[in-house]
């Protein structure tokens, strides 16, 4: 198999990973794929099946997991499921491009100690816990109890950063997105002409 890259963007959520990746997936020139996390949750809002997510119900899900068909995976929450497809990185290495997750901090890290020498991990931090908080209900997309259970599990995460490669401080988005570029450039290198 073709290997590439692997670049680990992790973070609490509303930490602003989502649009760091989303940004470095439109520049060409870093021939990035994004890896499609499966997932036994609900779709929130307009995300779509293959796109966003493989919504799998969680019977699918712990099949796959007994098949052994996932590079890592976590109940993030009770009964709800979050995993990498070995499927997914074998279907962008084949086509010669280096694959960015936006992925929660266990998995990223998960990833990182099993490709050790592939992977870049970029732990995504927020202002603050009250920026945090503020960010999530601006979502408009969770109940102010999930938004409770997201703080409160970041606090958790922030304590990780540590054990990434590098830590982007999100206060300013342009900065951040310069910054995700510049590290992501200089990661693969060479390896931009694949």
């Amino acid at each position: 198999m073709n290997e590439g890259k692997l670049i680990v963007f992790s973070a609490p959520s509303g930490s602003g990973k989502t649009t760091i990746v989303q940004h470095l997936l439109g520049k060409k020139e870093l021939k990035l794929d994004f890896s499609i996390s499966a997932t036994s949750r609900q779709p929130r809002g307009d995300e779509v099946d293959g796109k966003d997510y493989y919504f799998l119900s969680l019977e699918e899900f712990k099949k796959k997991i007994k098949a052994d068909e996932f590079l890592e995976w976590e109940e993030v929450y009770r009964d709800n499921f979050y995993g990498t497809l070995k499927s997914e990185i074998e279907r962008i290495w084949k086509e010669g491009k280096h694959v960015i997750f936006d992925i929660d901090v266990v998995g990223g890290l998960d990833i990182k100690n099993i490709y050790p020498e592939q992977t870049l991990a970029v732990f995504v931090k927020p202002p603050s816990i009250e920026e945090l908080k503020i960010r999530l209900k601006k979502r408009k997309t969770e109940t102010p109890d999930k938004i409770n259970m997201r703080v409160a599990k970041a606090s958790i995460e922030l304590a990780t950063a540590p054990q990434f490669d590098f830590i982007i401080e999100n206060n300013n988005l342009e900065i951040a997105l310069n910054e995700a570029y510049n590290l992501v450039a200089n990661y693969i290198g060479t390896n931009t002409g694949k």
